[in-house]
């Protein structure tokens, strides 16, 4: 499942940084909204809108934004899978509590700490050579 998120959003980069901290079978790929793949991904979706929520797409190709992506998300990874079945089934709650928290998301970002930033940016750094390499492993071998 590819997630994408705001490149420029401390909180957000915090957020995919822990998310992918528990992604202990790497079935999820981080990719900043702003990177030229994301733009690909949602070209469906108006550019102005594209930055309000985070988006996970499926293996499939569905796409799924803000609450619904975060049940999405929570429901692939094994150490959340059960609180990703509960956003599921509360989606009204689980998109209010998104929209809360997005909408305050620079406050959060500031409650977070720049150390606490600092790491999940070396960790998002760190998953981004690793798909870069597994990206070009795979044409080599194609």
């Amino acid at each position: 499942m590819i997630v994408l998120y705001d490149a420029d959003c401390g909180f957000c980069r915090w957020a995919m940084a822990w998310v992918l901290r528990r992604d202990a079978r790497h079935v999820l790929v981080a990719m900043p909204i702003q990177s030229a793949r994301g733009g690909e991904l949602l070209a469906a979706i108006a550019p102005e809108e594209r930055l309000r929520a985070v988006h996970a797409i499926a293996a499939g190709g569905g796409v799924r934004s803000g609450g619904a992506a975060v049940a999405e998300v929570l429901s692939a990874l094994e150490r959340t899978r059960a609180l990703g079945r509960l956003a599921r089934a509360l989606p009204r709650t689980t998109a209010l509590f998104y929209d809360f928290v997005a909408a305050r998301r620079s406050s959060f970002g500031r409650l977070i700490g720049s150390a606490a930033r600092r790491r999940a940016d070396e960790l998002l750094a760190r998953a981004d050579v690793a798909q870069t390499a597994e990206q070009t492993g795979s044409r080599a071998l194609g």
